[in-house]
């Protein structure tokens, strides 16, 4: 088997138009900064100050992280193919693309279970919090995360290099994902289809449903707290439950209905890989006294040390 005679792809994109492309050139351009800036903003806020003892921020520097390399994997192709005359990626790179978009995309996925898990210990069993939440536990959590990443990305990648391309290389898609791949080749893969829907669709509704029980248990959890840390921690697990369902709702469903729907996955695609990673910055940090005090002090502290 292998790709045969095919040696590149041609990534069709979003838009045909030229008017539409040069619009989204410049807006896309300006979410991929304002993703980077915003994300790496977070992570040196994290790291310089005292958050970065805390479980819930440990995992959050990772998830911002994450952020960044989710759409690096995606985003730059993106915005320079709008302009491109030619779209084309080569087989390794096409594959390459696939294995970091799927793994830092699961990754993230398998961290927002982390925080969850964080939160729930934190609300829920708040004399043990220290001892289940430990340092040790946070890196457990988190090579859990990076391993189960890699099998599930791993595995996209030798469906994929078993089989045979022979024919037309025209992915309708703006970047290499599996369905589109799937289409191109010259076999039946009706089967692989279901088996990837069925795994990567049923994974997502269940870590999905599993988050959403998990905050339904510590919300309740809160309604018997004094009103001022249930203030507190309602804010932080709202903004959890928002970045959840900004994540896995476009996720859902582009794996759960049939691999028919390119043109609506292509716009669910373009929700978890350029928008949602862009408005984590600002739903973790706005509601957030900590983070919003950390950004402060490192804020006076850099104009300080300028102005000496």
């Amino acid at each position: 088997m292998g790709h045969e005679n095919i040696t590149e792809f041609i990534l069709l994109g979003l838009f045909s138009d030229e008017d539409e492309k040069v619009a989204c050139f410049v807006v896309f351009s300006l979410c991929y900064i304002v993703t980077l800036s915003g994300n790496l903003f977070i992570l040196l806020t994290i790291r310089s100050s005292c958050l970065r003892k805390q479980p819930m921020y440990f995992f959050l520097s990772y998830l911002s992280f994450m952020d960044v390399c989710f759409t690096s994997t995606v985003a730059p192709k993106l915005i320079t193919d709008l302009l491109a005359q030619q779209k084309t990626i080569s087989y390794n790179s096409c594959i390459a693309q696939m294995f970091f978009a799927h793994f830092f995309g699961a990754t993230e996925m398998f961290i927002l279970v982390s925080m969850a898990y964080d939160r729930y210990a934190a609300i829920c069993r708040p004399l043990h919090y220290m001892v289940i939440m430990s340092r040790q536990v946070c890196y457990v959590l988190l090579i859990a995360s990076i391993l189960g990443a890699f099998i599930h990305s791993i595995l996209r990648v030798l469906i994929i290099i078993e089989l045979p391309f022979c024919g037309p290389n025209q992915i309708d898609h703006y970047f290499c994902d599996i369905f589109p791949l799937l289409k191109l080749a010259c076999m039946d893969t009706s089967l692989l289809i279901i088996v990837i829907i069925t795994t990567t669709g049923v994974l997502s509704i269940l870590t999905f449903v599993a988050l959403v029980i998990s905050y339904i248990i510590i919300l309740s959890t809160l309604r018997t707290r004094s009103s001022q840390g249930c203030c507190k921690a309602l804010s932080t697990c709202g903004s959890h439950i928002t970045v959840v369902f900004m994540f896995f709702l476009p996720l859902i469903f582009t794996y759960v209905p049939t691999a028919d729907s390119v043109s609506n996955d292509k716009v669910f695609a373009l929700f978890y890989t350029m928008i949602a990673p862009m408005f984590n910055p600002f739903i973790y940090t706005l509601r957030n006294t900590d983070m919003k005090n950390a950004m402060r002090k490192m804020w006076c502290r850099d104009t300080r040390s300028e102005g000496k």
